[in-house]
């Protein structure tokens, strides 16, 4: 048998877009014949995989999992939202889960983690590329660990167990209760869903993303007409309902409307004995920041027409 090298499988690997392991037997199969090894490929349909490149793949699945004290949350984005209902690319979005926890939520080693079938995941995609017919990717994953305490998960919209559209962790370092602190890591999970907050605390916010706010705020107060003074007075009150919009701990908890997350955190330390402090948070939305294509379908229908 000629040997197989790596060269020779990337090159293979860039001409058809199918897996590592499918192109490594491919050569093997055909004695290391390149052209031979892509018509294998494309007999097995595995080569198809590289003509969906190219799609838009904004829908999907967000997976959210916890195991002792760390959670974790992936994205695997499809071109629709049928294929989400689809059993086999349900349990590979919740294999890949399970795996990011493993690898505390870094993307390259959860795409170099094996899968039952004895591929990587990066060559497993791939295959189920091939299998299901629409492009798809494994977009982003991400974790939670807290040193003492509880990870709480939340999944919105959900089409499966710990799948969904929306996902959340939130990590709540304490000596306190479990079951306390879980069932107020989930109402915050839940809130974050909801309120999207950009920072947990005012000091986490983007300190760029602070002032340009501080700069729109200060025109529109100028624009009043107002003395210098009032205006700073003007500027210290917008800037204090800003906070409350985005940073989590300022928010009006959803739960509880009228009170502040913060306040209710320290209510609950006090009710169990122990500081409860927001470790960090993670939220993933199904395709955010993925840009769409729209279709116009009258004109795809008059181009038919001719």
């Amino acid at each position: 048998m000629a040997e197989i090298s790596a060269a020779l499988v990337k090159e293979l690997r860039e001409k058809t877009g199918a897996g590592m392991m499918d192109c490594k037997k491919a050569l093997a199969e055909t004695g290391g014949a390149l052209e031979a090894a892509v018509d294998w490929l494309r007999k097995k349909g595995l080569s198809a995989a590289a003509k969906k490149a190219g799609r838009v793949a904004s829908e999907g699945l967000i997976g959210a999992a916890v195991k002792g004290r760390t959670g974790a949350l992936v994205e695997v984005n499809a071109e629709t939202d049928f294929v989400a209902r689809n059993e086999t690319f349900q349990a590979f979005a919740r294999n890949v889960t399970e795996l990011a926890i493993e690898a505390a939520g870094d993307l390259e080693k959860v795409k170099a983690s094996t899968v039952a079938s004895g591929r990587t995941v990066a060559d497993e995609l791939t295959h189920l590329i091939a299998t299901i017919g629409e492009n798809m990717t494994l977009r982003r994953v991400g974790a939670v660990r807290v040193k003492q305490g509880i990870v709480a998960s939340y999944i919105h919209n959900q089409t499966a167990p710990g799948l969904g559209r929306i996902g959340v962790l939130v990590g709540l370092e304490s000596t306190g209760e479990p079951e306390k602190l879980s069932q107020l890591g989930r109402q915050i999970a839940m809130h974050i869903a909801a309120a999207n907050p950009q920072a947990t605390e005012v000091a986490g916010l983007d300190p760029q993303a602070v002032e340009r706010e501080k700069a729109v705020l200060a025109e529109q107060a100028r624009a009043s007409g107002k003395p210098e003074e009032i205006v700073q007075k003007m500027l210290e009150g917008r800037l204090r309902k800003f906070y409350q919009e985005v940073v989590l701990l300022e928010q009006d908890f959803v739960v509880e409307p009228g009170t502040s997350v913060g306040k209710v955190l320290a209510a609950t330390s006090k009710n169990i004995g122990a500081p409860i402090k927001v470790a960090g948070y993670l939220r993933f939305a199904l395709g955010e920041g993925v840009e769409k294509k729209q279709a116009d379908f009258a004109a795809e229908v008059a181009q038919l027409a001719g």
